[in-house]
């Protein structure tokens, strides 16, 4: 089966941060990454930010966490350890 790449893109986000007048390094930054690496990884689809970083984006940007990425995105790196353990 072929799915079109651009049906995959993540135009909210990239609609989101140009409107806000922000590079993706900018964005990177504010979030506390080096690169711009991550910001387009998103943006292509490739991937999906954790929970914790797509609050925060909605944040920066001022968009609904819902309206920049949906349902589509990482829990599994939000799982907090129980306090009290070293594991």
């Amino acid at each position: 089966m072929y799915i079109e790449v651009s049906a995959l893109k993540n135009i909210a986000l990239r609609k989101a941060r140009v409107e806000k007048g922000l590079t993706q390094e900018d964005l990177a930054k504010l979030l506390g990454y080096k690169g711009r690496q991550s910001v387009a990884n998103w943006e292509n689809g490739y991937i999906q930010p954790p929970l914790r970083v797509a609050i925060r984006i909605s944040e920066i940007l001022g968009k609904d966490v819902n309206f920049l990425f949906g349902y589509k995105v990482q829990d599994s790196h939000t799982m907090l350890k129980p306090t009290g353990t070293d594991k």
